[in-house]
C-alpha cells in the first residue's frame, strides 16, 4: 500500500535576510540623496533637452566670409559681429568685420547711412589695431578703411586731409611690419590715387599684381587706378576679373557697369553709344539677379539700371526701375529724389514735385504713394523724412525750387516755397555758375508771375550719383 511520506512533526519558520534588509536600507537611503541632489539643481533630471553648444568665434568668422563671397553683406556683417562677441580680443576678427563694413559702404543710397557704417568700420578697424599694435593685417584694414571715409561728400576736407595723411601713415606702418603684406601695398595705392599721386599708385599697384594676382582687392585697386587715368575698357578688364574672383559681389558688377555707361555717354557714334549701353544693363541685371537669389532688397541695381536708362532717353523705363527700388526702400528720400529727377528730365513737372518734395521736405505715408506716382500692390506706404541739404542733394533741391517757381500762377502761387528752397541753396551753394544761374530764373519767374512755361529748365547740372556705388571716394 501507499503510505505518504513522513513530515515532520515541528515546522521551523525562516527568519529574514539581514542582506536583504541591509540592501534595502541602502536603496532607500540613495533615493533621499538623490531627490534632494535634484531639488537642489545638483543633478539634472533625465529627458532635459541637451544644451545647445557653444559656437567658438572662428565658426562666426568662417559664416562671415562665407557670406560675404556669396554677396550678403548684411549677413556677413552679422556673422563677425557675433564673432567678437564671442572672442572680444581677436584682432584679426575685428579687421576681416572693419574691411566687410567698409566694402557694404558702397551699397548705400544716402550720405546718412553711407556715414554711419563707415564709422562703425572706423571703430572696429581702430580696435583691430589697439589688440594688436604690431599686426601688419590690421594696419593695412585700418588703412583702407580710413581712405574710405576720406569721403569729401561725407566730410569736410579738413578732415579729408587728416584722414588721408592717417591712412598713409598706416599703410607705411603695415609695410614696415611686413613687407610682402600685398594688401597693404593695394591699399597703399588706393590712396595715393586720392591723393592724386597717380605714378606712384601704379608703380605700387602693379608691384602687388606681381605678388599676388589672386587676390578680389588688388584688381578692385587696379580697376580703380586705371579709372583715375580714363581708362575705361581696361578698368572693366580689372573688374572682370575680380568677378572671376568672387561673382557675387554686386559693387563689382555695378562698378564695372558704371564703366560702361560712362563710355558710351562719351561715344559719338550712336550705334556704339547703344552697344555700350547695353553691356551696361547687363552687370547692372546681373547684380539685382545675385540678389534676388541671396533674398537681398537692395535697391542700387535698379536704380542704377535707371540711370542708364536714363541717359538713354528711355525715362518711362527709367521710372518703373526707380519705382522698383521704392518697393524695396519705401522711406528712403534718396530714392524719391532719384525719380524727381527722372520726372522733370521728361517733363513731367507736376509729377516731379510730389517726389521732390518726399525727398527734401519729407512727407506723410499717404503722401510717399504721391511722391511715387501711386501705390501698387507692392508698394508700402511710409513715412519719410526729408535730406539735409549738401552737394549729393543739392540737385533735388534746385530742382524743386526752380519747378515751383515755373509752374507758379497768380492763382496756384506756389512761390514762397520755392524761394524759400532756392534761398538755402543760395547760401550754401551760390558760388557755382550753373546753380547760381537756375536760382536766378526761378526767383525772376517769382517775381514777375508771367508767363513761365518758357522759363522751366529743361536740363539740370550732372552731378555723381551713389546709384554708381563708387568704391572709393
Amino acid at each position: 500500500m501507499n503510505l505518504n511520506p513522513r513530515r515532520n512533526l515541528f515546522y521551523r519558520k525562516q527568519g529574514p535576510n539581514i542582506y536583504r534588509l541591509f540592501f534595502l536600507i541602502v536603496m532607500i537611503l540613495g533615493g533621499v540623496w538623490l531627490i534632494r541632489k535634484v531639488d537642489q539643481g545638483d543633478v539634472k533630471p533625465l529627458f532635459l533637452p541637451t544644451p545647445t553648444p557653444t559656437r567658438f568665434a572662428d565658426s562666426y568668422a568662417m559664416e562671415g566670409e562665407a557670406q560675404f563671397t556669396a554677396g550678403d553683406m548684411d549677413a556677413a556683417i552679422v556673422a563677425y559681429q557675433e564673432a567678437v562677441r564671442v572672442d572680444p580680443n581677436n584682432a584679426e576678427v575685428w579687421a576681416k568685420l572693419a574691411r566687410i563694413q567698409t566694402y557694404s559702404s558702397a551699397l548705400l543710397t544716402t550720405d546718412d547711412a553711407q556715414r554711419t557704417r563707415l564709422a562703425e568700420a572706423l571703430e572696429s578697424a581702430e580696435k583691430a589695431v589697439e589688440l594688436a599694435p604690431d599686426d601688419s593685417f590690421a594696419h593695412a584694414i585700418y588703412a583702407f578703411v580710413l581712405d574710405w571715409n576720406a569721403n569729401p561728400i561725407l566730410v569736410d576736407e579738413d578732415q579729408v586731409q587728416r584722414y588721408l595723411l592717417q591712412a598713409e601713415q598706416e599703410a607705411n606702418r603695415a609695410l614696415l611690419l611686413d613687407s610682402t603684406n600685398t594688401l597693404a601695398l593695394a591699399f597703399y595705392a588706393e590712396i595715393l590715387v586720392d591723393q592724386q599721386k597717380w605714378t606712384q599708385a601704379e608703380i605700387n599697384i602693379t608691384q602687388a599684381l606681381e605678388r599676388d594676382p589672386t587676390l578680389m582687392d588688388v584688381h578692385r585697386v587696379y580697376a580703380y587706378v586705371l579709372e583715375s587715368f580714363g581708362q575705361y575698357n581696361q578698368a572693366i578688364q580689372e573688374y572682370d576679373t575680380a568677378i572671376s574672383i568672387t561673382p557675387n559681389l554686386t559693387f563689382l558688377h555695378l562698378r564695372a557697369g558704371a564703366n560702361y555707361r560712362r563710355l558710351a555717354f562719351a561715344s559719338p557714334n550712336e550705334e556704339t553709344a547703344t552697344q555700350l549701353y547695353e553691356k551696361s544693363l547687363e552687370y547692372f541685371a546681373q547684380a539685382a539677379s545675385i540678389n534676388e537669389q541671396l533674398g537681398v532688397e537692395d535697391p542700387i541695381p535698379y536704380l542704377s539700371i535707371s540711370k542708364t536708362y536714363s541717359q538713354m532717353g528711355e525715362f518711362f523705363i527709367a521710372a518703373r526701375n526707380v519705382q522698383r527700388a521704392l518697393e524695396f526702400q519705401p522711406d528712403n528720400a534718396d530714392v524719391y529724389g532719384q525719380l524727381g529727377i527722372i520726372y522733370f528730365k521728361s517733363r513731367n513737372y507736376e509729377g516731379s514735385i510730389p517726389a521732390l518734395k518726399c525727398a527734401i521736405r519729407g512727407c506723410t505715408p499717404e503722401e510717399s504713394c504721391d511722391g511715387r506716382g501711386g501705390c501698387g500692390p507692392n508698394d508700402t506706404p511710409a513715412e519719410v523724412t526729408g535730406l539735409a541739404l549738401s552737394p549729393s542733394t543739392v540737385v533735388y533741391y534746385y530742382t524743386y525750387g526752380s519747378v515751383l517757381a515755373a509752374l507758379s500762377r497768380p492763382q496756384d502761387n506756389k512761390c514762397p516755397e520755392a524761394v524759400e528752397v532756392l534761398t538755402e541753396v543760395k547760401v550754401a551753394f551760390g558760388s557755382d555758375p550753373d546753380i547760381a544761374g537756375i536760382i536766378s530764373a526761378g526767383e525772376a519767374i517769382c517775381s514777375s508771375l508771367g508767363d513761365t512755361a518758357s522759363s522751366i529748365p529743361t536740363a539740370v547740372p550732372e552731378v555723381m550719383s551713389d546709384t554708381d556705388a563708387t568704391p572709393s571716394p
